[in-house]
Order: structure tokens, then sequence, then C-alpha cells
């Protein structure tokens, strides 16, 4: 190139805004232009640089981007650098883009490494000296990891503002302004039942602004609800940099060890709220087959059916006055979004259900079951005459050890779930004295296929107990129920198994909302070739 106005460009970038870094990019810029114009033969095209960006990745280089997309448009000779780390600590990018700009006819000067890479041996120690780079980045990147998990153990916190708190000097201090709209999406979410989208509108409404933007949003509720941060715990590293190369952030599901400490700094919400708000997320985002395994718990859980918008009905504990409990059975989406309002088609009205008139109502329905239960009774007999009659193998036999040994098991279940508190003593003995029965009718059966006896007013007893269908057993209900359809006034389609028809209900309940006090009137019975 003697003889010739050669097309000359630099690149400086710094790493950090601060000050420093910033006089110190002023410093290189001012460095390469002089050094330039020392030059006769060169001609200054651009000082490019980047500020505030890592050399590790060049997907946010801007001013790199720009300086290839102008020196492989033929509009640059000549690229100075101060070093390698300052172009790319990257081994890839840097041997990558310095061939690509070797191709069409660019060099790159590194001055401090004295490396030209117009020369033979540039590749071989460019490679070297851009690997030492490389390192060098890994060892800073691990040095402040090293730091901050220090400082994390040490309670001091990393991030920004968020409703309800201000971060300042590595610390969390209450906004008193905004502790009402942090107490507002609790109370809302876990004591009402709203969900999300309804918690959204409301808070607008109501006059309260968000922090970014002018509209609440869902998902902001639903991370203020998942934030220790508001019952006064600190929860670090929910996110992650896998790489030091290309510094891209993830969310941490258990690849790096949490940061946790309890009681950190002033909660807003107290812990019993925290908790039941917990155990509402969990409940609310089980998927369809945890639902099934969560709902078993219950006799009708996943069987009631809105009849307006299609959606289940879910349990819920309500509290009276003298701190007694009750469960009531509520539409899905009416305890997600609210009551439907005239114009919208978010929400249901549908009405919720008492758990004790759903009892009723299964009582009430069994009555007007068309079974032949002196027919039913004698082939169940007859079947037990084959035991006697030595007709029945040894297979038989053990078809009944198994069923009781079923049996057994069950009761022993149904005593740990007493014992974890999931079920009541009163129900705890309504299945007890259920699994007895059948364990004892099992052993009675097991004793007459050894002896070739039986005992028919034993038998004959307690067939007509499992028959009659007077008493609440949640049992029986679980194992002959379908599913129970709620029509806006309390109007129920029962459907029972292998029943050719529904039974039509309507229920009135008597006093307080929360009494046990009900009735339950007859509609119809519709043939099931009937129903849609």
């Amino acid at each position: 190139m003697i003889g010739m106005e050669v097309k000359v460009a630099a690149y400086c970038r710094v790493s950090t805004d601060h000050v420093d870094q910033i006089n110190s990019l002023t410093s290189q810029k001012r460095y390469f232009y002089h050094y330039i114009q020392s030059k006769p033969e060169w001609k200054l095209v651009q000082i490019y640089y980047d500020e505030g960006v890592s050399g590790t990745s060049t997907t946010k280089r801007k001013g790199f981007l720009k300086m290839m997309k102008d020196a492989l448009n033929g509009n640059i000779d000549l690229i100075l650098s101060k070093d390698i780390s300052r172009f790319a600590r990257n081994t890839v990018d840097t041997l990558a883009y310095v061939r690509k700009l070797k191709e069409a006819g660019v060099r790159v000067l590194f001055i401090n490494d004295h490396l030209d890479s117009a020369e033979e041996s540039s590749e071989f120690l460019l490679s070297m000296k851009a690997s030492l780079a490389q390192e060098e980045s890994r060892k800073t990147s691990e040095r402040v990891k090293w730091g901050q998990q220090r400082q994390m153990e040490a309670g001091v916190v990393f991030g920004r503002d968020l409703i309800g708190y201000k971060v300042k000097d590595g610390k969390l201090f209450v906004n008193e302004k905004e502790v009402p709209i942090v107490c507002a999406v609790f109370h809302k979410y876990t004591n009402e039942g709203k969900g999300t989208y309804t918690i959204a509108k409301e808070l607008l409404a109501e006059g309260y602004v968000p922090k970014r933007g002018t509209k609440w949003n869902p998902n902001v509720i639903l991370r203020m609800l998942r934030n220790e941060k508001y019952v006064g715990d600190l929860k670090q590293h929910k996110t992650y940099t896998p790489s030091f190369l290309d510094h891209k952030k993830k969310y941490n599901h258990g690849q790096i060890e949490f940061v946790e400490i309890k009681d950190h700094h002033e909660g807003i919400i107290s812990r019993d709220l925290w908790n039941r708000t917990q155990e509402e997320l969990k409940k609310r985002s089980l998927t369809k087959e945890e639902k099934g395994k969560y709902s078993n718990r219950y006799w009708c859980s996943g069987k009631i059916v809105c009849g307006s918008c299609g959606e289940h009905y879910i349990s819920k504990l309500r509290k009276r006055k003298d701190g007694s409990q009750y469960k009531t059975w509520r539409c899905y989406k009416n305890a997600m979004e609210g009551g439907k309002k005239e114009g919208e088609q978010t929400g249901c009205s549908n009405p919720s259900i008492h758990e004790v008139a759903l009892r009723d109502c299964m009582r009430f329905s069994m009555r007007y079951l068309e079974i032949d239960k002196e027919d039913l009774k004698q082939e169940i007999l007859r079947e037990i005459q084959k035991i006697k009659d030595n007709t029945v193998e040894q297979d038989n036999l053990k078809n009944i050890q198994r069923k009781k040994k079923k049996w057994e098991e069950k009761k022993k279940k149904c005593i740990d779930l007493l014992l974890e508190g999931l079920i009541s003593k009163k129900d705890f003995e309504r299945q007890r004295q259920w699994y007895e029965q059948e364990i004892q009718m099992c052993h009675q059966m097991e004793e007459n296929v050894k002896e070739g006896k039986e005992s028919w007013r034993d038998c004959m007893g307690v067939i007509d107990k499992i028959l009659h269908f007077e008493e609440d057993s949640e049992y029986i209900y679980t194992q002959i129920l379908e599913k129970i359809v709620v029509y806006p006034e309390r109007v129920l389609y029962i459907f029972l198994k292998d029943v050719p028809f529904l039974i039509k209900l309507k229920v009135k309940t008597k006093g307080r909302k929360d009494s046990y006090a009900t009735e339950i009137v007859l509609v119809d019975r519709i043939p099931m070739k009937m129903v849609n």
C-alpha cells in the first residue's frame, strides 16, 4: 500500500459505564486519534467504540458490528485495537472475525500485543493470546461470582426496587405508600379466592397505580404472590449465568444452590397468610393428573360441574363467627375471575353449594333408584351358596383373601389420613366402620369356604346393611356418583352410574348461608335418552 492512502479505523471498548471506565474510553479514543494523525499516509475513517458491554460476546456490541459491516463493504483498509482483550475475549469470535477481515483484504493491528494479522505467524500467535484473554475473562467472572456469593450469604440484596420495598445499599426498606397494594393482592387471592386477572382489574379500578406501565398485568400479580420478600424472607440466585462467554441469564430450577435467609427483613404480610397463599397457588396450578389425585381426598371432587361455564367446582373451607369451619364447593372460574358482569366475557355467577347440601342430595337421590333389593340380595346369597356347596375352587378363596387384604390396607391408610389431619375424626370413624364391615364379610366368606359352613343370618344382615342407602356413606357415594351439574338457582342434575335416568333436584337453604339446614325438592326424573 506504499504511496496509497490507507483508510484506517480504530476500535475501543470498556466493560462498564462507571466514571473511571468512561475516562478510560475517552483516553483510548484520544490516543487512537493522535496515533492515526501521526501517520501521513493514513486517513481516519472513524473511531468505533462500545461502552458498558462485555468483550466475551459480540452480539450486543453495536459499535463493533458497525465497524465489521463498514470494513466488509470496502470502507476500511486497516483496523487498530489496543490489544486482543479489547477486540474480543472469546477465542472463537476473535479468530473468526480476523479471518473474515483478512479474506476481505482488511488488516488488524493489535498495538500492545505487537501482532499484525497480515503476518504469516499471526494466526498461531493470535489463537494463543486470544485463549489467554478468554481464560482471564473466565477467572474474572469466577472472582465476581465468588464475591457476590459471599455478599448474598451476608444478606446483601441484589436487585432493584419492587412493589412495597425500596432497595438501597444492598438493604430492603418498606415503602409504606405501596403496602396497601401488597396486602390487597394477598387478601384478594387467598382470602377471597379471586384470580390474578380479576385482581389486576380491581387494583386499577380502586386507583392503585402499577410501578411500571399503565395497567396491572396478571403475571405481575402472580410474581408478587410467589415473592418470599413480602413475608420477610430472602431468596437469591433465582437466575444464574451458565456461560461467561454469552452472559445470558437463565432461571434457576435447581441447577445451582439458592441462598435463602429466613426473617431477613421486615415483612409486609403474616407468615400464616404467606403459607396459605403458597398452598392455594400450588392447588390452582396442579396438572390434570395431579388434580385427579388431589381430588381423591373428597368423595365428590372432580365430579361437580358448572352448568353455566363448564368448569369444575372446587372445595373451599370457610370459618363461622364462632371459629368453626364448614366446607362449600365453588365454580373454579368464579373463584379465579369473580362473578360475571354484564357485557363482559370473564367470570361466572353460578352459586356455591354447601357440602352438607350435596350429601343431602345424594341421600335423597338414592331413594329413587329403581333397584330390586330383594332380587339383588338373593343373587348375592346364591353366590355364597356356591361356596357352601363346595363348587367354588381354591382360586376363589385366594380372591377373597386378596379382597380382605385390600380392605385392611385401606383401613391403615385411613388411619394415616387421620394422623396427618387430612380427614376429620367423624369421617375417619365412618370410613373405619365401613372397612371393618367389608373385612368382616370377607373373613366370614373365607371361613365358610374353609369349613363349608355358612351363617345365613349374619350374611343377610351384612348384605342388608350394604343395601341400606339411607345411611350417609362417602364410599357408596364415590362408587355410584358419576357427576353433578350445578345450574343457577341451585338446581342440580344428579347423574348416577348405570342408572338410566338423571335426577333433577332443587336445593333450598334455610337460614344463613353457613347453615347446615337444607330442603331438597325433587323436580323431575329425566330418562338419559332425552338428555343431550
